[in-house]
């Protein structure tokens, strides 16, 4: 028995962390080949088939990407060798893998002069001589000669003197970079040249369609030139020398099998380094070897040695190809860590680390070709926003150089865009300031919002200067503005138009909300088109009480939720909301809610109207926290102008899996109104948890057992325990059978990782041989049907189609090269990150000894909330959780979202001034 003492005691803390279980290695990123890596201590799930990269992307945020650990950082575990499907020539078991690039957050880079034009969206490059023309001089626009190149590049440069982020003379002072030796042909495989490719080459950068922005710029010159071997001279080797002329490649896939046997590659990477490669894939990879890099699982180590076998001895760390596939491949792995973009700092040192002669050059190479995009951004000041620019201000803000991939780049500007749109495009209901002539009705709040004393004549006057229906009563707005019928459609999802309640009609509904602060989440989304709600989870009742009263208003409003578990329970807060609606003939209240997946791709919710818009007035989203910066970009994309966003989460828990860190920066750049929950979590857990997320670790009163601790002494005793707690103990004492108990603990690999404890709990609880790939039905599993969720399930069977689950009650069939890549693994045992979003009646949190490294106080709190009745903490580190969760807030990462919105209101605010 594990169940004996009270949760007086450390409680234990957060998600691998980079360094350990999941974050101190790249996790997931070991070798092309699915074999593990070594699970010593706490070492993070390194070791994944290529085609696992769809899962490490879900899980790489909890082992916070380790190739990508941040400088200073402990060390990665390193993967065993080269695994089952990695080149041959392996990387040595005992290389750890670079730093973290994004470490280097908060050193402003005083390196490469760059100006990014106030949106974000541009980079400003000379646009002097050839230089303009540099190859990426206006990035994705389609190859059309030097002439539109240069042009492109002056209007870059025009648009950058304009906004005052750059003088006019910074363009003739740039000195050119020098003349970079002549590489071999292979060089036609890169990013795509503004001039036109001069043979086939695949877009090794996985670039996205036409980027808007202007041209990055091109550092000037070294940023305090690196140390180690980056301070050497260029490799004495030289270029490498062209490829061996063996034999001609075969076309497709059997060309790309040819030439990695050729390499010492394993040849089940054909398929992948063909799709990855494009139609040439032979061809390009034959003439570069390293673009091998580009695909999913593959290391650096073994990009070398497949690189050495092609291209002979005379191959070495200073050849070109090499430093930019490197380039590219940093920054992938910093977005495992959850970095949209890296300092120029951090991104040269571990270039350096990893053998550049001269890291400084091979920056500046992969930002003319337009591989890399390259920005400023400015440095916080202390006490607030940053420092708006003025024309006579004569002193510099301090800003850091950020690079990053374009499709991270254009995810976050489109995400910034996107939520100003919809605050700007938001026609109020009613803002009485706005008439002075209605002044003396004061029927507005001192913040702003309407008070139930509003009178009829403003709403009117502020509906018919908006161009709409025109108001008689007060009480019911009419639809169109020829038409004065009220609007009582009974029909919400359905409306033909859209209603425009009324001041009024919104203080009605707050009136009767079911809690203070469900009432002001109300006033909140009637006057703004964004609004930012914040709270634990018996707050999720106010983001319901919000939908439940817009709906009744006659608005098409849905809530969206990260995971199918969160749905549910957010249906079952819209059906207290509403009792009486079925009884009513109204439509079900429960339909409202929806998957954040299942309302993009139309399964679920309202469908897209005729221009491909979501046919919907107001979405909530709740979990936002678990948006990445992409399915954010995608979400707020699909939303129509005036469209009512309301973003809700728990600030403490863990960010994305994704790169980003949507919720936590919009809510530091207070780019919209901010409603904060007052409603406490109650019980035990919900005192444990709150406290956890203030930096305290109290000991609660647990009369019933609902936190216990269980101490341990190594990861053995840990598993031993785990298994007879879950096995034995809990549904003894509480009735919770062993299916509705999760498993949590820091990461995949180690002693006590995820696998050692699904392995002991299959034992236990389901033995067999593992028949279908290791699966045999019954077995609990969790599966990623796309980078960042996590969706339950149970096996129930397979055949030639594939994996058969029963996920939720929802039958899904798992092709079997899925399967093989990792996309189902057995969830008895799940990391924080894959929990997050997901509750079950009782939680075990395993914390052995070696996972210390890993724990934040984010880990902690999203860990210990995932458990509704009962809570068992088996602890083994001590001391260790009480002080990551009082020092160890959150393992930060790299983004840009927060500048480019306080940007934005900044620029929405000059005018005015200028006024």
């Amino acid at each position: 028995m594990s169940t004996d003492r009270l949760a007086g005691e450390t409680p234990p803390g957060q998600e691998a962390a980079p360094g350990t279980a999941e974050a101190r290695t790249p996790d997931e990123a070991a070798g092309p080949g699915g074999a593990a890596a070594p699970e010593s201590a706490a070492a993070p799930e390194s070791a994944a088939a290529p085609g696992e990269d769809a899962t490490r992307r879900e899980e790489g945020a909890e082992g916070a990407g380790a190739e990508a650990e941040p400088a200073g950082a402990e060390a990665e575990a390193p993967p065993s060798g080269a695994e089952a499907g990695a080149p041959s020539s392996g990387s040595p078991a005992s290389e750890t893998d670079a730093a973290d690039p994004g470490a280097a957050n908060g050193s402003a880079a005083s390196g490469p002069e760059t100006s990014t034009p106030s949106s974000g969206a541009e980079t400003a490059a000379p646009a002097s001589g050839a230089e303009a023309a540099a190859p990426g001089a206006a990035k994705g626009t389609p190859p059309s000669g030097s002439a539109k190149a240069t042009a492109d590049a002056l209007a870059a440069a025009v648009r950058a003197v304009e906004s005052g982020e750059r003088s006019a003379a910074s363009f003739f002072s740039d000195t050119p970079r020098p003349a970079r030796p002549a590489a071999p042909a292979a060089r036609s495989a890169k990013a795509v040249p503004q001039a036109g490719p001069t043979g086939p080459g695949p877009d090794v950068a996985r670039q996205r369609a036409a980027q808007e922005s202007g041209a990055p710029a091109r550092p000037d010159g070294p940023e305090g030139g690196a140390t180690g071997p980056a301070a050497a001279a260029p490799a004495a080797t030289g270029p490498a020398p062209a490829p061996r002329p063996a034999a001609r490649a075969l076309p497709g896939v059997e060309g790309v099998r040819q030439v990695l046997a050729a390499g010492g590659a394993p040849e089940t990477l054909a398929e992948q380094t063909a799709e990855v490669l494009g139609e040439r894939a032979a061809e390009a990879l034959g003439e570069d070897p390293w673009l091998l890099l580009g695909v999913p699982g593959v290391r650096p180590e073994q990009a070398d040695g497949f690189a050495r076998a092609l291209l002979g001895p005379a191959c070495g760390p200073g050849d070109e190809r090499r430093a930019q596939a490197l380039v590219g491949w940093l920054l992938e792995q910093a977005a495992l860590a959850g970095h949209s973009a890296l300092e120029a700092t951090a991104l040269r040192a571990a270039l350096a680390q990893r053998s550049v002669p001269d890291p400084d050059d091979a920056l500046q190479a992969a930002i003319a070709d337009g591989a890399v995009l390259v920005f400023q951004d400015a440095i916080d000041e202390p006490g607030g926003r940053a420092r708006p620019a003025t024309d006579d201000d004569e002193e510099e803000q301090p800003v850091r150089v950020l690079l990053g991939l374009d499709r991270f780049a254009m995810a976050e500007e489109s995400v910034a865009d996107g939520l100003a749109r919809l605050l700007n495009t938001f026609e109020a209901v009613a803002e009485p300031t706005q008439d002075p002539a209605s002044a003396e009705a004061d029927g507005a709040t001192a913040d702003g919002l309407a008070s139930p004393e509003a009178t009829a004549g403003e709403a009117a006057d502020e509906t018919t200067a908006a161009g709409d229906a025109q108001v008689t009563d007060g009480d019911t707005p009419g639809e169109s503005p020829a038409a004065t019928a009220t609007a009582t459609p009974t029909d919400h999802d359905t409306a033909s138009r859209p209603a425009r309640p009324s001041v009024a009609d919104w203080e009605a509904v707050a009136a009767v909300a079911p809690s203070p602060s469900a009432a002001e989440l109300i006033r909140a989304a009637a006057h703004s088109g964004l609004v930012a709600h914040t709270g634990a989870e018996a707050a999720r009742a106010e983001p319901a009480a919000l939908i439940a009263a817009a709906r009744s208003l006659g608005l098409r409003a849905f809530g969206a939720t990260h995971t199918e578990n969160g749905r549910r329970r957010l249906a079952a807060h819209l059906t207290d909301s509403a009792p009486d609606a079925t009884a009513t003939g109204s439509p079900d209240p429960a339909t409202a809610a929806v998957t954040v997946s299942g309302l993009l791709s139309g399964r679920e919710g309202p469908g897209r109207d005729a221009e491909g818009a979501l046919a919907l007035d107001l979405l909530v989203v709740l979990d936002a926290p678990q948006l990445d910066l992409e399915t954010a970009a995608l979400l707020v994309e699909s939303l129509t102008d005036g469209t009512r966003l309301v973003l809700s989460g728990d600030p403490g828990v863990l960010w994305s899996a994704g790169p980003g860190r949507l919720f936590a920066d919009l809510l530091a750049a207070r780019f919209c109104p901010q409603v904060a929950s007052r409603t406490p979590d109650f019980g035990p857990i919900g005192e444990l948890v709150s406290a956890i997320g203030i930096g305290e670790l109290s000991q609660v009163e647990a009369p019933g057992k609902e936190v216990v601790i269980v101490p341990v002494r190594d990861a053995g005793e840990a598993v031993h325990r785990t298994v007879q707690l879950v096995a034995d103990s809990v549904p003894r004492a509480f009735g919770v059978p062993a299916d509705h108990t999760q498993v949590i603990t820091v990461g995949h690999g180690g002693a006590a990782g995820t696998r050692a404890l699904n392995a002991a709990l299959k034992e236990r609880l389901n033995p067999g041989p593992g028949r279908f790939g290791g699966f045999d039905p019954g077995d609990r599993v969790a599966y990623a049907p796309a980078p960042g969720r996590t969706v339950p399930g149970t096996v129930t069977g397979a055949d030639a189609a594939g994996l058969h689950l029963d996920c939720d009650g929802s039958a899904v069939v798992v092709p079997r090269e899925q399967v093989g890549t990792g996309a189902v693994r057995h969830g008895w045992a799940l990391t924080a990150h894959q929990a997050a979003g997901t509750r079950w009646p009782a939680a075990v949190v395993v914390l052995p000894g070696d996972a210390t490294g890993g724990l934040t106080r984010a880990w902690v709190y999203t860990a210990f909330s995932r458990g509704e009745r009962h809570l068992s903490v088996v602890q083994g580190v001590d001391q260790a959780l009480a002080r990551a969760v009082a020092e160890v807030p959150v393992k930060e990462r790299t983004t840009r979202l927060r500048s480019l919105l306080q940007q934005s209101v900044q620029s929405g605010e000059e005018p005015t001034a200028a006024d």
